[in-house]
């Protein structure tokens, strides 16, 4: 067997479900490699690495975590471990994939450490709480979820089925090939509806001359995507077309990517472009999901599920300090190319969210707040144009080779 799959889980409550796995993956000439993260009682059969190494490596002991006997902390500290050690498993090339199997404890315990593999690697959660939200297990990672239908409390004539369906997916999943192919350095790019004939323009450019462009959907989970496959060093130049995610931080929209958005090309020191794509929208669900604070405000149904808020003037003010002082750290080539007739498809002229003085004060405090180090370039274009996507593709190209 020349492939090995991990398995993470408690042993000593869900023993024999993960015996049956076990089973059923080396079946399909797959090895296993099993880590007990169970501080209950004893294994039901014998791990590769104990729970006692699982809480060591969590900063804890397993004597420790039974004395205090809280879940919470017991849970979180075998989560910690467990992805240490498949990092290390991982980078020392014992494992080419990882599942595991349970309910809101394992379910939290298996996908914490498959979040520490990178992407690529497969990962299978076989879980209770696959049909729900899931976006807190998955986050940026490449998991693949799998409902139990039944709960994980033994091996019955329904969950022999899927426990074999999985084994099955991970093995697949192990054994598969990728095809050869011509790699290209890649580069990634933001975007939304609203801002896609600009992306697209950009990104028949950059592929034209020589680069495979990855193209990430702003949805607060696309952004951190992104971002965490650039300090990873995949990425060799950033085209962040669509920055909205930073409105949804500061308003308290529904797609925010978090406080740290916009920084981590900066932190590597890669080539940038950005633009202020679609900073002209906070994103809420369908409008009764819209919080009462914003009553007053101008909204714009994009789709039955997506209401968007126009921002203000004081927030594209506070959005362009924010990001002038952010792309001010940056330690590689920045430039900022500034869209003056709108930043996206509905700030265009006579369109719903037009509002030149809103774009005004962003450009003006953008501008403040900038270091010497970025270089601000301003078009009398909509962010649609095709002469202002070309000038995003082009201005990446030179900062890439210099």
């Amino acid at each position: 067997m020349s492939k090995t799959a991990c398995l993470v889980g408690t042993l000593d409550t869900k023993g024999p479900e993960f015996e049956f796995l076990k089973e059923r993956i080396e079946a399909n000439n797959v090895g296993t490699y099993v880590i007990n993260t169970g501080i209950l009682g004893e294994p039901h059969f014998e791990p590769n690495v104990s729970a006692e190494q699982v809480a060591e490596a969590g900063g804890t002991s397993l004597a420790a975590l039974k004395s205090e006997g809280d879940r919470g902390n017991s849970v979180a500290a075998m989560a910690n471990g467990a992805a240490r050690i498949v990092e290390r498993l991982n980078d020392d090339g014992v494992i080419d994939g990882i599942i595991s199997l349970g309910g809101s404890a394992g379910t939290t315990i298996g996908t914490t450490a498959m979040r520490a593999l990178p992407v690529g690697v497969p990962k299978l959660m076989v879980s209770t709480l696959a049909s729900g939200d899931t976006s807190p297990y998955v986050d940026t990672k490449d998991i693949t979820m799998t409902y139990s239908v039944v709960d994980i409390a033994g091996v019955n004539s329904l969950s022999r089925q899927i426990l074999t369906n999985a084994a099955g997916a991970i093995a697949g999943m192990i054994s598969a090939e990728v095809p050869a192919a011509d790699d290209k350095p890649l580069i990634a790019a933001t975007m939304f509806g609203v801002t896609t004939p600009c992306v697209t323009k950009a990104r028949e450019i950059l592929e034209a001359a020589g680069y495979e462009v990855l193209v990430f959907h702003a949805t607060g989970t696309g952004g951190r995507a992104m971002e965490d496959l650039v300090r990873g060093g995949f990425i060799v130049g950033v085209l962040d077309v669509t920055t909205t995610e930073l409105a949804d931080e500061l308003v308290g929209g529904v797609l925010s990517a978090g406080p740290d958005r916009l920084e981590a090309a900066g932190n590597q020191g890669i080539p940038q472009v950005v633009s202020p794509g679609a900073l002209d929208m906070v994103n809420f669900g369908p409008p009764d999901t819209v919080p009462d604070k914003f009553e007053d405000r101008k909204f714009y149904q994009h789709n039955p599920t997506i209401t968007l808020m126009r921002t203000t003037v004081d927030e594209n003010a506070e959005l362009g300090k924010i990001m002038g002082q952010k792309l001010s750290r940056a330690k590689g080539p920045t430039t900022v190319i500034i869209p003056e007739r709108g930043v996206s498809a509905i700030d265009a002229q006579d369109q719903p969210f037009d509002s030149p003085d809103a774009r005004g004060a962003w450009i003006q405090n953008l501008k403040a707040n900038v270091a010497d180090n970025v270089t601000v370039i301003e078009m009398d274009n909509n962010i649609n144009d095709d002469a202002f996507a070309a000038r995003l593709a082009e201005t990446l190209l030179q900062n890439l080779n210099h």
